[in-house]
């Protein structure tokens, strides 16, 4: 069992063969983020990935970006869904991870929206992970385990910093059953760290947010161990600090307070050290098997 990186598209400026040069050139394993639309652009991703030996894991929205589009219906992202899983179909993700339905939907909506698009990728033969997202239908992790509850085995796209700012609090250290939920349905993680106001720390570097980073490392752990129970030879994670407000900026200058790059960088290599630490931390008998 070892441990993948790939960098996010959201928030690169520049093209995509710089991309794919930039994550290889820091040791990530690959690309996630939406597959182009126009042939042109579509060839030159592929180029992109082959050229770095990347993989990708595409990343698709129903309706909107990371929120919704107002009044939206199921059956209309339900059609956005289906669309551009297909659209993406051609360049062969290693799964899909989507910020899917909407949180002003009522508990049955989501049901229906979550269930039939979990049949759609069944379908196709392929795997997707539903985004536990702000704006989204599993907005909040009480309503994720009740959909969960009443759900067909859909897998998730954990990204616990959605649910600190929903509630305010680094929630999950009161929610063990919930983390233990995650756990046995995700896929994959996107480790961004939230906080009590915001989904997204200024600096994990800075002493005053180690709090928030050594509740997001305990949660990861949890949910690699839950991996690992599940027969996963492999941990997938997308280090997602952004920008579109997500990364503070000082009043009038609008200088950013930290680089996005490098904020996803030093992400990865705490992960891969932390990631080491607890392999090493398991029985012999389990570690040989891990490693």
């Amino acid at each position: 069992m070892k441990p993948r990186f790939f960098k996010t598209l959201w928030g690169h400026a520049g093209s995509i063969s710089e991309a794919a040069a930039q994550a290889a050139h820091a040791g990530f394993d690959g690309l996630e983020g939406p597959f182009p639309v126009e042939l042109e652009a579509r060839t030159a991703f592929l180029e992109a990935l082959a050229e770095h030996d990347l993989d990708f894991i595409a990343e698709i929205s129903t309706t909107g970006y990371a929120t919704p589009e107002p009044g939206a219906t199921v059956a209309q992202h339900l059609d956005a869904f289906t669309r551009r899983l297909d659209a993406a179909l051609p360049a062969q993700p290693l799964f899909f991870s989507t910020m899917a339905g909407s949180d002003l939907w009522t508990f049955r909506e989501s049901v229906e929206f979550l269930g039939r698009a979990w049949e759609i990728a069944q379908d196709r033969g392929v795997r997707v992970g539903f985004e536990t997202h702000r704006s989204r239908s599993l907005f909040h992790p009480i309503r994720t385990r009740e959909l969960l509850a009443e759900l067909p085995p859909i897998e998730l796209t954990l990204d616990f910093s959605h649910w600190c700012v929903v509630t305010e609090r680094l929630v999950l250290d009161e929610l063990p059953d919930v983390l233990a939920l995650c756990a046995a349905r995700a896929l994959h993680i996107q480790p961004r760290i939230g906080y009590d106001q915001g989904a997204q720390v200024p600096d994990p570097r800075a002493p005053e947010y180690a709090y928030a980073v050594e509740a997001h490392l305990r949660w990861w752990r949890a949910i690699w161990d839950g991996q690992r129970r599940r027969g996963f030879t492999t941990v997938t994670m997308t280090p997602e600090f952004g920008p579109d407000g997500y990364l503070q900026c000082e009043p009038f200058t609008q200088r950013p307070v930290a680089d996005l790059w490098e904020l996803n960088v030093w992400t990865a290599d705490r992960l891969r050290r932390e990631f080491a630490e607890w392999i090493s931390s398991q029985p012999s008998t389990l570690n040989s098997q891990l490693t």
